[in-house]
């Protein structure tokens, strides 16, 4: 009895071993299938698609790439502006600031993207990529740009505004101020005739009076004389 006993506990451990380095191997085999990126089967083998790396998952910055800022002047501006004549590229989006704007084109028979920077209508920068995402980073870079490249732009018609404001203001400030002058100069030009007019009428009042004085003496004189003569005729003097 002993002796089976033992051997049952020898056969026990060696399954037990047996086990523990199954599940070792079942652990390691997923780990090396996770870096290759490819799962081996019976009768068949499938690839899985490459883990990310953390440098592919990080957003991608706006600013160009060094191939997108060689390609700029690699002749995109004459392609794309030789495109527009087409009917090939539909405009998603446009950005306008100041006489800056910034356009995000579709060739939908490539699936290619035009990113272009422009003022008043002249291209200057185009960016030709198929990576959608990509081109709505460089599209809103280039939006950033015009808003920047604005800004004096801006400020200058502005300013210009207020400066061509404040010189109407000046010149209706100055009307008024003339007419006001002209009132004033007429109310005093009728202020120094009326003035005149009333030492003129002062005058002959005065004169009229003195008149009117030496005739009412006059006619006390007569009325005087006609009394003395009645007077005289009714007691029979003679009448010299």
């Amino acid at each position: 009895m002993d002796h089976k006993s033992k051997l049952r506990q020898i056969a026990v451990a060696a399954i037990m071993a047996l086990g523990v380095a199954q599940g070792a191997c079942a652990q390691a085999q997923p780990d090396n299938n996770t870096a290759s990126g490819v799962v081996s089967q019976p009768g068949a083998t499938v690839a899985l698609p490459p883990t990310p790396l953390p440098a592919q998952t990080q957003v991608q910055t706006s600013a160009l790439t060094p191939e997108e800022a060689k390609q700029s002047a690699a002749g995109n501006v004459a392609e794309l502006q030789q495109m527009i004549k087409g009917s090939d590229l539909s405009e998603l989006r446009t950005t306008y600031n100041g006489s800056y704007g910034a356009s995000l084109l579709f060739h939908g028979k490539e699936m290619t993207y035009y990113v272009a920077l422009f003022q008043q209508k002249n291209f200057w920068r185009v960016i030709k990529t198929q990576d959608s995402a990509r081109a709505e980073m460089i599209y809103r870079d280039f939006v950033r740009q015009t808003m920047q490249l604005s800004d004096v732009e801006i400020r200058r018609t502005q300013l210009e505004a207020q400066k061509a404001f404040t010189e109407r203001m000046i010149a209706l400030s100055q009307s008024r101020a003339n007419r006001l002058q002209a009132d004033l100069d007429v109310a005093r030009q009728q202020q120094t005739i009326v003035a005149n007019q009333q030492q003129q009428t002062r005058a002959e009042a005065t004169a009229l009076a003195q008149q009117k004085a030496a005739a009412q003496e006059q006619l006390r004189a007569a009325q005087r004389q006609v009394r003395e003569l009645q007077r005289q005729l009714e007691s029979g003097l003679p009448v010299h």
